[in-house]
């Protein structure tokens, strides 16, 4: 049996279709079939029922998928490990962020991680937490860097960092003198948000919740994007909860101001995930030891 019946057995199951494998591989129909039947020898049992013209797993294909998915994952990893290591002074690292983290965080690491290993070829693509864990999961990046709650089960995760969630106003708003606020004050003024399941609004909305005040939330306007958001705090229409990593320049240059809240731990933790029962890179381990090494709490 070749790695090839595995990995179609996969494609059969998650397309649900051997219609729709076939077309993904560029095989026909009879093919697949045929490499179904191959395993299903090998195994001496069936792996697809058919239910009024439905395909279903059965009850030993059930057991196998899981098996033959790390198999071909692994094998897939195991060519790529060894083609990095046949081809001297040219290696690639895909890495993948959320927004706040790959927009303000690590622009100024891969900056110092490219000068002390130029040879490394980076890749940074930049999304939402659940966007980038399904490209973690499908192995479209080596290693994710999140700032929202991750699940464990299929991930190894750990804590690189902290990040403090503020409120933020303009330097012209009457708060610009404070250092703190009530939540009872923050919660009658007009407030920016960011769009629904971003994930700075995912934490707020959490921690608001804990405190018995998520009800009193008013949102006065949504953007999609935090640049937008400071924009309109500069120009004093509202204010708004951010991460204050978002805030370093604008606070350095004091157009907005960050402040406190009175009583509530407004902090979160940042994630390095990656997938378990990885073969794990040189590269990518190189990568991660240097995020801890620069701002590791760990």
């Amino acid at each position: 049996m070749k790695i090839e019946n595995l990995e179609v057995f996969c494609l059969v199951v998650e397309e649900g279709s051997i219609n729709k494998a076939s077309r993904k591989k560029y095989l026909t129909q009879p093919a697949v079939t045929r490499q179904i039947h191959q395993i299903e020898k090998v195994y001496d049992t069936l792996l697809f029922e058919r239910e009024k013209g439905k395909l279903t797993l059965s009850e030993s294909g059930k057991v196998l998928y899981p098996i033959a998915k790390k198999i071909v994952n692994d094998f897939a990893q195991s060519l790529a490990i060894i083609n990095e290591s046949k081809v001297k002074g040219s290696f690639a690292l895909n890495i993948g962020a959320s927004l706040t983290i790959g927009e303000y965080l690590l622009p100024k690491i891969l900056g110092e991680f490219k000068k002390d290993f130029p040879e490394i070829e980076v890749t940074l693509k930049i999304g939402s937490t659940p966007l980038i864990l399904k490209q973690l999961k499908k192995d479209e990046i080596h290693i994710a860097l999140v700032e929202g709650e991750v699940e464990g089960g299929e991930y190894k995760v750990k804590r690189f960092a902290e990040d403090e969630v503020v409120v933020v106003c303009s330097a012209n708003h009457k708060w610009k003198d404070w250092e703190k606020v009530r939540i009872e004050e923050v919660m009658v003024e007009k407030i920016i948000w960011r769009e629904e399941n971003s994930g700075i609004r995912i934490v707020v909305e959490d921690i608001l919740k804990n405190n018995q005040v998520f009800e009193q939330l008013k949102i006065y306007m949504e953007f999609g994007s935090t640049q937008a958001i400071k924009g309109a705090v500069e120009e004093n229409i509202g204010i708004s909860i951010l991460s204050k990593l978002t805030l370093e320049k604008e606070i350095k240059e004091g157009s907005l101001k960050a402040l406190s809240i009175e009583g509530i731990d407004f902090k979160r933790n940042l994630w390095v995930v990656q997938k378990k029962e990885y073969i794990t890179k040189g590269v990518v381990k190189e990568f991660r030891n240097y995020v801890f090494q620069r701002i590791g709490l760990d």
